[in-house]
């Protein structure tokens, strides 16, 4: 909902009018002053919040002109803009009051890429891995790596000058920037890049902004060469932001991208960067080594590092053990072999890279040499593994990278948090400055964990913190204080690589009152009424403004506190998001939230809709109720009893009366409940689990959609409407009635039910039903062998062929097969919140079931969305109950391996399209069909993609087409096109195989081509 100008309080009204202003001016972009995107964008990776004015997106470069233009007018001279990139800063680098202007939707776009000369001209919102992509075919790489490599932004990247991980040899993001271009508070465009002496002296003599700022640059540079050099530190993370020590490059360049790389978005707004883009190492290699306290692993690395290795990275135990139980441990567990009678509390991790095989080898062989004849000693390692190849390799800094969400999924309320996390000190005073900073918190009684980069003085420290508790939310400005005089006296910094933020009020201490008066001339040059990103490393000279504080902004915790302890526990999923903005991930081909790809809106992310829940929750309390009482009465209330006051507010809603709740449920209603979250987010965001909460309430309310009802009784309508399949498929495919579906009911292509009867399929192949009677007088041996499909609607009724092709093959491999009578699943009533009528299908459903399972008998699903909810939405809605075990069909079957054979066809190639539920809730599922493949003789291979766009009965809601339609065309489409013959009589070299019914129903909606089922294509090669 936008407010209303009249509703609007005055600074609010002054930032309606000056987006109002910007939309008649022509502004091209997108002008967001509506709740649920300031709710979004009021949280960064950090413990802050603060509630936006507003979220412009611009389109081009001349939207940003047009937005600091119009700021620049003495009308609206106190507007406030902030820009934002991936939204991942840990300090509240991005957060602001005023307005957040965010680059990252339109200005993505790599503008040219010079492989000869080895640069990039890009426009700052393209994110560091899309750019790394685009430059992988020309076997060149942009070099500084970021844990959040796949969601952060070239323009972020810039205005932190952020670095990590092969710092010590590649620099930061500045030793890569070769020029900028930037938009300053007047609209002036300026292209910044090293200059000579003589074109310093020619920008001058301007008699404009440019020419003051460069005067002013070069004048303060010169006057301080001395203190500049006393003052600042000898660092390889040295310090980020108006950097002057930087000002003049070893040739004697004057170089003004020093003094803005870093600089948080406070002197302007960076829109494209030209960077220089070096050559991929040809082979790479990565040295594991275990240790028995993490105190040892920090010492050790000072000896590693003598062996000149490309990087040292570092994990303590606590973090090790959150990963241990990720998905990505299944990745990696090869690698950290456990040795009998020791525990790992820190390990290491030493990659070498290089571009010669056998220079590489004799790297590896020089440190390897070293770990032997040091084997035994105390305080080095006590075990190592060597992995050599890039593929391997970035599994293990997967795992790296995912240890900042990781440390956010500890268990409990106190939950470790940034706010210390990136301390800088000269790497041999790094292990006796950890010592202290363990001691120092733990006689606070902190909790932590810490991972890190060992080879250039930085580690990661993250103290649990219950932020909710207010005494805890004290020790913030304690700690904080403590640490600074420990990184003073360790000679190095706060802040070595994720920017100042909100700890900008340690700036005048760090800079000292002379140059730090240097800083805020040159603040007061670029940006004289305090503008952008105000409060952030330094204020206006004169201007009375002040810095920020640790603890004197707002932080999620108060707002979190306003919600009852009952309520934060029953919706910790939402609660628990700590806005590391893995749901933000660009790479169309990862899983992770394809609604987020499809709209790049950022209320449709996990993150966003976490947010959104979060404040409903806050905002239902302050008016005196709650979720949980809500949904008591609900449970409570009688058939009917509502339908008056639901009517009333529907048509209140229809007349346009405000409720919070409706942009919340815009949002929920644009989730594919695919489940992606669950298992991809580090802190384990369930955003299926709670929209179906939400959509509950929300619909004892106010009245469903006709498709809700439609899509909630499919299971139970489907087996009557395929006993006389033909009116409903006449009804599906004609024109007048498909109008009326999407008119009145708003979905689109439905599909046909099959023709063919499932019960005369299986007599007709002699294949029985499952039931007591016929289970009860199987022999043991017989039912070792047996099996029991369990049907489900979407597979039974409108691909009634594969369930027969998937018993006859089952047959044919020698098993006895058996068909459980069908009984609604209920997912579709989860889906669409119908919560109360979920758990009573759910509980018949598992009782059914559970009565076959009591014979031994092995029961096995086909459509992976469904089988799973066995296992999780059943688990949830039925505590009480002993839920049966229904496997997926290649998890039975990859247990069977040893009485497959191979067949005739061997030689013949598959490539796997996995549902994308199953890829990420059933990370072996992959390999479990490449195994069973390979057992037959044959060869599948698998690439990762995302999502189909499909999900369920998602993409056939009319409101969700055009997104379906966008998700499906960034992954699965062009693969599916990539695998089609040129002419449809051809043999492909290579079969597509998928295995979710959605998927394949998309790709039939969409290129009109059946792909098979993994079963029906090695049912079609045994043949």
């Amino acid at each position: 909902m936008i407010p209303r100008l009249a509703d609007a309080n005055p600074v609010q009204s002054r930032y309606l009018k000056f987006i109002e202003t910007l939309k008649q001016q022509g502004f091209a972009g997108d002008l967001n002053p509506d709740y649920a995107n300031r709710v979004v964008l009021a949280t960064d990776n950090s413990i802050y919040q603060l509630l936006p004015q507003g979220v412009l997106y611009p389109r081009s470069t001349d939207d940003l002109v047009l937005i600091t233009r119009l700021a620049d007018q003495p009308e609206f001279d106190d507007i406030v803009l902030s820009p934002r990139g991936g939204g991942t800063g840990t300090n509240g680098q991005s957060l602001t009051d005023g307005l957040i202007v965010d680059l990252s939707k339109y200005m993505n776009q790599i503008l040219e890429i010079n492989a000869d000369e080895r640069w990039v001209r890009v426009q700052t919102g393209v994110v560091k891995d899309q750019l790394n992509a685009a430059l992988k075919p020309f076997g060149l790489f942009f070099a500084p790596e970021l844990s959040t490599s796949n969601r952060a932004t070239i323009g972020g990247m810039i205005n932190t000058d952020a670095s990590g991980q092969g710092s010590c040899l590649y620099g930061k993001t500045r030793d890569h920037v070769l020029a900028l271009e930037t938009v300053l508070l007047d609209g002036q465009r300026w292209r910044s890049a090293p200059i000579d002496q003589a074109e310093l002296e020619q920008i001058q003599q301007r008699d404009d902004r440019i020419g003051e700022l460069h005067r002013l640059a070069d004048t303060i540079q010169r006057d301080n060469a001395a203190l500049i050099e006393q003052r600042f530190p000898k660092l390889n993370r040295c310090l980020t932001g108006y950097d002057l020590a930087h000002l003049r490059t070893r040739e004697g360049q004057f170089d003004l991208n020093s003094v803005l790389c870093g600089s948080e978005g406070t002197l302007g707004f960076i829109t494209e960067a030209r960077l220089n883009v070096l050559p991929i190492p040809q082979c790479a290699a990565l040295i594991n080594l275990k240790y028995d306290s993490f105190n040892d692993a920090l010492r050790d690395a000072q000896d590693l590092m003598k062996a000149q290795p490309t990087s040292i990275e570092t994990i303590d135990s606590k973090v090790l053990n959150l990963a241990m139980g990720d998905i990505v441990w299944d990745t990696v567990r090869d690698y950290f072999p456990a040795t009998e009678g020791r525990t790992i509390q820190g390990i290491n991790l030493v990659e070498y890279t290089a571009d010669d095989p056998a220079q590489l080898e004799a790297n590896v062989k020089q440190l390897t040499d070293q770990l032997d004849a040091e084997a035994g000693q105390a305080g080095k390692s006590f075990g190592y593994t060597v992995v050599y190849g890039q593929t391997e390799i970035n599994k293990i800094w997967a795992m790296r990278k995912k240890a900042v969400g990781l440390l956010g999924n500890a268990k409990g309320s106190a939950r470790p948090i940034p706010f210390v996390e990136d301390t800088a000190v000269p790497p041999e005073n790094l292990a006796d400055f950890i010592l202290e900073f363990r001691a120092l918190l733990d006689g606070l009684g902190l909790e932590y964990g810490m991972f890190g980069h060992v080879d250039a003085g930085v580690l990661h420290v993250r103290p649990a913190i219950d932020m909710k508790d207010k005494v805890q939310e004290a020790l913030i400005r304690e700690v904080t204080d403590q640490v600074v005089e420990l990184t003073t006296k360790y000679k190095g910094l706060l802040w070595g690589e994720h920017g100042k933020g909100v700890r900008s009020e340690y700036a005048p201490e760090l800079f000292g009152p002379e140059l730090y008066r240097c800083l805020q001339q040159l603040k007061a040059a670029f940006d004289p009424r305090n503008q952008l990103n105000p409060g952030k490393i330094c204020t206006p000279l004169d201007s009375g403004a002040e810095l920020y504080r640790v603890d004197g902004v707002p932080t999620r915790g108060q707002q979190d506190r306003q919600i009852p302890v009952a309520v934060r526990e029953q919706y910790d999923s939402a609660m628990n998001c700590n806005g590391n903005g893995a749901c933000y991930n660009y790479d169309p081909n990862d899983a992770m939230c394809p609604s987020w790809k499809g709209t790049r809106q950022r209320i449709h992310s996990p993150k966003g809709r976490a947010s959104l829940v979060r404040e409903w929750l806050r905002l239902l309390s302050n008016h005196g109720s709650n979720a949980l009482t809500e949904k008591r009465k609900l449970q409570l209330a009688l058939p009917l009893r509502d339908l008056p006051a639901k009517i009333h507010n529907s048509w209140k809603k229809r007349r346009g009366e405000y409720d919070y709740s409706h942009e919340v449920y815009d949002a929920m209603q644009g989730c594919l409940a695919c489940k992606s979250c669950v298992s991809q987010c580090p802190i384990k965001v369930n955003v299926p689990e709670f929209r179906s909460e939400f959509l509950a309430l929300y619909h004892g309310r106010y009245l469903r959609p006709a498709k809700d009802y439609m899509v909630g009784t499919l299971e139970y309508l489907i087996p009557w409407l395929a006993k006389w399949p033909t009116p409903y498929n006449w009804a599906m495919t004609n024109p007048t009635m498909a109008k009326l579906m999407r008119n009145y009911l708003g979905m689109v292509d439905s599909p046909s039910i099959c023709t063919h009867s499932l019960k005369q399929g299986l007599e007709a192949r002699d294949i029985p039903w499952a039931s007591a009677d016929t289970l009860r007088h199987l022999s043991e041996s017989r039912r070792a062998n047996s099996v029991i499909l369990v049907q489900d609607a979407f597979t039974s009724y409108f691909e009634t062929q594969l369930v027969l092709d998937c018993a006859e093959l089952l047959k044919r491999l020698g098993f006895e097969v058996f068909i459980a009578p069908f009984s609604p699943n209920g997912k579709p009533l989860h889906v669409h919140g119908f919560l109360n009528q979920f758990e009573r299908t759910a509980r018949a459903s598992a009782e059914r079931l559970q009565k076959l399972a009591e014979f031994g008998v092995p029961l096995i699903g086909i459509d992976p969305s469904m089988t799973l909810s066995y296992r999780q939405e059943y688990a949830k809605a039925l505590p009480d109950m002993a839920l049966p075990q229904v496997q997926l069909i290649q998890e039975w079957l990859a247990g069977k391996t040893e009485q497959l054979k191979p067949i005739a066809s061997a030689g013949k190639r598959f490539q796997l399209m996995a549902h994308c539920t199953e890829r990420t809730n059933a990370p072996s599922s992959v390999a479990q069909w490449q195994q069973i493949f390979k057992a037959l003789g044959l060869e599948l291979s698998h690439q990762n993609l995302g999502c189909c766009g499909m999900a369920g009965t998602y993409g056939h809601e009319a409101d969700n087409l055009e997104t379906s339609q966008a998700i499906y065309s960034q992954s699965w489409g062009p693969v599916v096109e990539q695998y089609s013959p040129a002419d449809a009589n051809d043999e492909p070299e290579i079969t597509l195989v998928a295995t979710g019914y959605s998927c394949r129903s998309q790709v039939k909606r969409m290129d009109q081509q059946q792909i098979a089922h993994p079963m029906q294509a090695l049912l079609q090669a045994m043949r």
